[in-house]
């Protein structure tokens, strides 16, 4: 007999702090596949074990987590699958299909739960860089940058101008090598993203830390520039 596995079908059908990021990370490194029979299912694939465990904790899942062996000088990944078109067909109604990859948009997140959208969409396809540049010939600085990543024009554009109602503001939207885009933020953008994003987490464990703590770095080292200057 089949075994059958647990999951919470309401998840994607009110707004909470944890569904917003969920959702935001599913429109980053998550897609829906249909089968010969019919069966659907929505499927999360990343890098990070933990967090996806996080994941699954948080939808009440029993579904097994599968490791997918990468080849030679490329990361392993975690992927979970669930079976479900009650949550399929959530997803869809939030905007999500089968091809979303350069069809996406934002859906009507509620203010109240946009910055958490974000962040699950930035753990999944957005990136934090922090290094040394030269502010002339002897004097060099630390600077910040972040970057949100898609195949969707539209999905940044319309990503940038939620941004900025919120005063994450001065975001540039590039087009790269790739055939995608790039929305990035230099240093006053990154460190408004980094207090939205994480200063109210109210213990929640829904976040990647090793992204987190880039941003923590740039702000010691400058705390570190400053007091020399002082």
């Amino acid at each position: 007999m089949p075994i059958y596995k647990k999951v919470n079908k309401k998840f994607f059908k009110k707004w909470t702090k944890e569904m917003a990021y969920i959702l935001g990370f599913f429109a980053a490194d998550g897609y829906i596949t249909v089968n010969r029979r019919n069966g659907q299912y929505w499927c999360i694939q990343i890098k990070d074990g933990e967090l996806l465990n996080e994941i699954k904790k948080t939808i009440k899942s029993t579904h097994t987590i599968s490791l997918r062996k990468s080849k030679e000088n490329a990361n392993d990944l975690f992927r979970i699958q669930i079976g479900s078109i009650e949550m399929c067909d959530d997803l869809r109604r939030l905007g999500f299909n089968e091809n979303k990859t350069k069809n996406m948009s934002i859906p009507k997140v509620p203010n109240k739960y946009f910055i958490d959208f974000v962040r699950g969409y930035f753990d999944g396809d957005g990136n934090v860089w922090v290094g040394l540049v030269k502010k002339g010939k002897n004097t060099r600085s630390w600077v910040i940058q972040t970057a949100f990543t898609s195949c969707s024009y539209n999905f940044l554009e319309k990503l940038r101008l939620r941004l900025d109602q919120i005063d994450v503001k001065k975001g540039v939207l590039r087009k790269t090598k790739k055939n995608a885009y790039r929305l990035v933020y230099s240093v006053f953008g990154s460190l408004k993203l980094y207090k939205l994003m994480y200063n109210r987490l109210y213990g929640s464990k829904l976040y990647l830390n090793r992204k987190k703590r880039v941003f923590e770095k740039y702000i010691k080292m400058k705390t570190i520039d400053n007091a020399v200057v002082v």
